[in-house]
């Protein structure tokens, strides 16, 4: 079917404001790359993500969910389905007692923020950690010792049919940047956190200290999607991809940071495919000359070797 031919009946669930056409990904994601999406829809509510995510299956339209796009990368020909954007127009944050109830649409850093203003402690981890909410759950990211698995006490999620279903401590089955609501394609819409009192001002201390330590040791000054590969077992990414030479390394205008070599920068005028084939390069480097082989943590969307083909679900991106 046409892509277009959806515009209608979205609109008759959610409203013609929430629907862009002809939408620029690398203005939505960190790595600032990638080509158009045909439709992009930003959901207002629960129940307008449920109505749409019901509609694209019926219509068997190709669709993928996702937040701010920090773990993202788009080929450049873009995504010719529809993009469910979970982001602002999602992002309540409510504090009462030690529960921390916020939409899914919610920066990561912002939750954290209300946190410390509310003496809670356990998620200075996430301080710095530039993604959504609903994709750090799904994503179960992590920083610095702290993990989402440690403060989520319940998600409300949308299934493939758009039904609600709700998920309760260990239902989550986290893992190492994993959980069950990447397993079953669920789609994060609400997060409950459970966080303990602390004082304020060593909340705020360790969170500055932290912030400083990721400044120190991360690119942040040129778009990046964070880390790129998850961490091996017994060694660490961005050692290893040291110990290759592979520092500095340039593909067009993708490079791996000279200052930490678990990230492939923007340098300012990369394309996605530089990205890729500067991933592809450092994977078969470090692959032919330790035997290890590094597992992304970023998501590829489109291209050859790391197309996806199956749209219908939620990608966990952050």
């Amino acid at each position: 079917m046409n892509i277009i031919d959806i515009c209608k009946p979205l609109e008759s669930v959610c409203g013609i404001s929430v629907i862009h056409h002809n939408v620029p990904m690398k203005n939505h994601t960190s790595m600032k790359v990638g080509g158009e999406a045909a439709l992009m829809i930003e959901p207002s509510s629960i129940i307008c993500l449920q109505k749409s995510i019901s509609l694209l299956r019926e219509m068997n339209v190709p669709y993928l969910v996702i937040g701010n796009g920090s773990n993202l990368i788009f080929s450049d020909e873009g995504y010719k389905g529809v993009i469910v954007k979970i982001g602002p127009k999602m992002s309540e944050i409510e504090v009462k007692d030690n529960t921390i109830m916020a939409m899914a649409g919610a920066s990561l850093a912002l939750v954290a923020s209300r946190a410390m203003e509310n003496s809670l402690t356990g998620l200075e981890f996430a301080s710095g950690i530039p993604g959504s909410i609903g994709g750090g759950v799904c994503m179960n990211a992590g920083a610095y010792g702290g993990e989402m698995s440690q403060v989520v006490a319940e998600s409300i999620c949308v299934d493939q049919r758009g039904e609600l279903i709700t998920l309760r401590g260990r239902e989550h089955d986290f893992s190492y940047r994993y959980s069950r609501i990447q397993k079953e394609g669920l789609v994060c819409a609400q997060v409950v956190l459970h966080l303990e009192k602390g004082d304020k001002e060593e909340i705020h201390a360790k969170m500055i200290d932290l912030n400083s330590r990721r400044r120190e040791r991360q690119p942040l000054n040129f778009p990046s999607s964070g880390s790129v590969f998850k961490r091996p077992q017994g060694s660490f990414a961005g050692k290893l991809i040291q110990d290759c030479g592979l520092m500095g390394t340039k593909i067009g205008g993708a490079q791996v940071s000279d200052k930490h070599c678990g990230f492939i920068i923007n340098t300012g005028d990369a394309t996605a495919s530089d990205v890729i084939e500067l991933i592809k390069l450092v994977q078969e480097t470090v692959y032919k000359n330790t035997g290890v082989s590094l597992e992304l943590e970023v998501k590829i969307i489109g291209g050859t070797k790391y197309g996806t083909t199956d749209y219908n679900r939620n990608v966990g991106s952050r």
